[in-house]
């Protein structure tokens, strides 16, 4: 076992004096020592419930007969941290989770690890530690919220923050906005839609890092405590078996995640962190690979801000595995990948039939026959940009309109709700990537707002800085290069027309190479001044289509 390295012979009496100091018994000490990645804390809605997880997943591990230790990971909730310059702190979470995860499991020599998570950092960030550290591993995450009831109706937070887009349109009152405020997050958990959070659960079981139900069953579920002590169970299961991370993660694993990713309609941050765990893998992953994906994949399901399904309904339906199963029908799954239950994605599978045909629709009638995200280029975006397509409004999904041209996301926001945007404008806002924010803030405000005051169907937003699963509309993020490297979103003036064509994977701007060019000539980046992390952020961080993963090549990018 790894952990002899720290339990045995006479050169680790020091470090078992240590162990002493814990409480640990010369039992114990015989057993081998599994770190579970606790994400639990009091601020994020979704990780409140994680310390019932952990205790159950201890719980497992030690009837397995394995010694359970239990170590801290940090986590941003994306909604408290929305809209205001906490955001440039969650993205970079992502890295710090990864990085102090690496240390904790190295540093103690754990021989397995179960982690916990439930939000839209730390769900990546442990997945990349995961492939960093490549010991036996199992995910449990915390599980969905359920859903808000509102006069009759399901409702999620996006429907908050578009009731306050509504509310600056004057097309609620303040005491609707309250009820709201009230009832659309009912219990613990990761918001109810597929977002972000959700998003990257569903897809730990598509790699095959989580259990049957890892991405669905609600957080206020007993079934979420059993599923936690089974992967305490199971981690066991594959030390035995010496079933790593990478056995999981491997290509086709991540061919299945993408798969998966388009017939669920997952968020746009799937393009930034499935390339990124991949990188840690030894996987490279080409983000303009997901619409040779998607052109394969139909969209199955329109779970909530696309349509007005949610995750408790997913659940119902059968779940990812079930998703897979209807994907299956037309040879789209690689159902030889292993996976955490020490089986393969066939075997998972195969008894897992699709229980609800209008939340997981059949691969023969589909909500569309291509996938839910779309990969655009043109000369705003000459790498690449991305748009969750399955949440555009059809009649959106080819538009040209004006430019408005934004330095920042605050100043787009003050625009929007002060009625300066109309409609077929198309918002720009830059400055917000990896480097020009830095961290990529995540814009859910100025897309709620553009729904809430009625504009959905007929203003789009473009940025090179990202968006909340929860975002719908014509939202294009990631745009690369982006503007602080000298992308030519940067170049952009107001009135320019915009071209949009999604269907045609298309962004441009009607502006010849030779305006660009003279444009060039007297342009100069917004630097927008920050220290601690955030500076050091910036100089490692790569652009988007890398997945905004740290490293020295950062310099160049």
């Amino acid at each position: 076992m790894q952990s002899d390295n720290v339990k045995k012979g006479m050169q680790q009496a020091p470090h078992r004096s240590l162990f002493n100091a814990l409480g640990f018994t010369q039992e114990e000490l015989r057993k081998p020592l599994v770190g579970i990645i606790s994400s639990y804390n009091e601020i994020v809605p979704g990780h409140m419930n994680l310390d019932k997880i952990v205790d159950a997943v201890k719980l497992g591990v030690a009837e397995a007969g394995g010694m359970p230790v239990v170590v801290p990971a940090i986590a941003v909730c994306d909604g408290i941290a929305m809209g205001h310059v906490g955001m440039k702190y969650s993205l970079v979470t992502r890295d710090l989770i990864a990085d102090s995860t690496e240390c904790l499991a190295k540093a103690h020599q754990f021989d397995a690890m179960v982690c916990v998570p439930n939000c839209d950092k730390n769900v990546p960030g442990l997945l990349m530690a995961a492939a960093r550290v490549n010991i036996p591993t199992v995910f449990v995450s915390g599980g969905p919220m359920l859903a808000g009831h509102l006069k009759g109706k399901k409702r999620s937070l996006s429907s908050m923050f578009e009731a306050v887009g509504a509310y600056a349109a004057g097309k609620m009152t303040e005491e609707e906005v309250t009820e709201y405020e009230n009832k659309v997050c009912p219990t613990c958990g990761s918001c109810s839609g597929m977002y972000t959070a959700n998003s990257l659960n569903c897809l730990t079981e598509a790699l095959g890092m989580g259990l049957k139900g890892n991405g669905t069953i609600p957080a206020v579920y007993s079934e979420r405590i059993r599923l936690a002590k089974h992967a305490g169970n199971k981690v066991m299961e594959l030390l035995e078996k010496n079933i790593r991370p990478r056995d999981i993660m491997t290509e086709a694993a991540f061919m299945n995640a993408l798969t998966v990713d388009m017939a669920l309609g997952c968020s746009t941050n799937s393009m930034l962190h499935l390339p990124a765990i991949a990188h840690e893998a030894g996987v490279k992953i080409d983000v303009n690979i997901a619409n040779e994906v998607s052109a394969r994949t139909p969209n199955l399901c329109h779970l909530a801000p696309a349509g007005y399904t949610y995750m408790e309904d997913l659940n119902e339906a059968g779940g990812v595995f079930a998703v897979m199963n209807e994907l299956s029908k037309k040879g789209l799954i690689d159902l030889d990948c292993l996976t955490a239950t020490g089986k393969t994605v066939g075997e998972n599978i195969k008894n897992c039939p699709n229980l609800d045909p209008e939340v997981i629709r059949t691969v023969e009638n589909p909500y569309s026959e291509t996938g839910g995200i779309a990969v655009l280029k043109g000369n705003i975006a000459p790498d690449s940009c991305v748009v969750k397509r399955s949440a555009v409004a059809p009649e959106m999904l080819k538009h040209s309109g004006p430019a408005r041209v934004f330095d920042c996301e605050d100043d787009a926001i003050a625009a929007i709700k002060g009625g300066k945007i109309v409609e077929g404008d198309v918002v720009v806002i830059r400055y917000e990537g990896p480097k020009g924010g830095p961290g990529m803030r995540e814009m859910l405000n100025p897309t709620s707002a553009i729904v809430g005051m009625g504009l959905g169907s007929s203003v789009a937003l473009i940025t090179d800085g990202r968006f909340s699963g929860a975002s719908r509309g014509a939202s294009i993020g990631h745009v690369a290069p982006e503007a602080a490297a000298g992308g030519p979103i940067g170049l952009i003036k107001e009135g320019d027309i915009i071209d949009i064509d999604i269907n045609a994977n298309t962004l441009n701007a009607r502006v010849s190479e030779e305006e660009f060019a003279e444009r060039r000539k007297t342009w100069k980046p917004r630097i927008n001044e920050v220290d601690g992390y955030l500076a050091r952020y910036r100089e490692l961080v790569t652009g988007a289509p890398q997945g905004a993963v740290l490293s020295a090549e950062g310099l160049k990018k």
